[in-house]
């Protein structure tokens, strides 16, 4: 695995584009935060080429790339995940949305009264924040982001859940150390599956 300020920016920017493909295939207004999931992490990986660029640090970009990697993805996809979802799925899908904002407002908080750090570790980077318990936070960033997927009842979501479920493992064996940043490079291009999920949509409003 190597990652460099060019590979950030070329991976965000194919990412991107397959976001706004996304978005166009749906027909439905609930199908949108998830459709525009990777859009969001492609825009997160051209953030990323700013911070390599800038050196790491503490500047506005490491910051906007932290606020997006932490308080707001345990939140987007679990909720995205729970507007998309059929009626008989929505009940179970309600617990990972309340562990995702119970997970982000604790991080939100610690963005909020503490400093965020980026260093260049060779070829990737590591965010340094001051978490307390930090395997209680990061077993509900994942209940949130990979479990509502995983619960999610389609196949294709299932897959992506599975997907991200496989980065994580390997991120957290290989790269401990910048974990973060390298499974959400890995969530990102594993977010290809979402255009196949969003051509798959229904163009009719779902009853309930």
């Amino acid at each position: 695995m190597c990652w460099s300020a060019t590979a950030d920016l070329v991976v965000g920017t194919g990412i991107a584009a397959i976001g706004v493909a996304c978005v166009a295939q749906v027909h439905r207004v609930r199908d949108l935060p998830l459709a525009a999931l990777p859009l969001l992490l492609g825009a997160h990986q051209i953030i990323e080429s700013l911070v390599w660029r800038s050196g790491g640090g503490t500047g506005p970009a490491t910051v906007t790339w932290a606020v997006i990697a932490l308080p707001l993805l345990p939140v987007w996809v679990p909720l995205g995940v729970l507007l998309a979802a059929p009626p008989r799925a929505r009940r179970t899908l309600v617990i990972p949305v309340v562990v995702g904002l119970a997970t982000a407002a604790v991080l939100a908080y610690r963005l909020a009264t503490r400093h965020v750090s980026a260093d260049i570790r060779g070829h990737t980077l590591g965010y340094v924040l001051d978490l307390p318990h930090s395997p209680l936070i990061i077993t509900g960033y994942l209940l949130a982001t990979v479990g509502s997927l995983l619960l999610a009842g389609d196949p294709v979501l299932r897959l992506l859940g599975l997907l991200a479920a496989a980065g994580a493992v390997a991120c957290a064996v290989l790269w401990r150390l910048e974990f973060v940043s390298t499974w959400c490079a890995l969530a990102a291009v594993a977010s290809v599956v979402v255009l196949r999920w969003a051509r798959r949509r229904p163009a009719g409003q779902e009853p309930g």
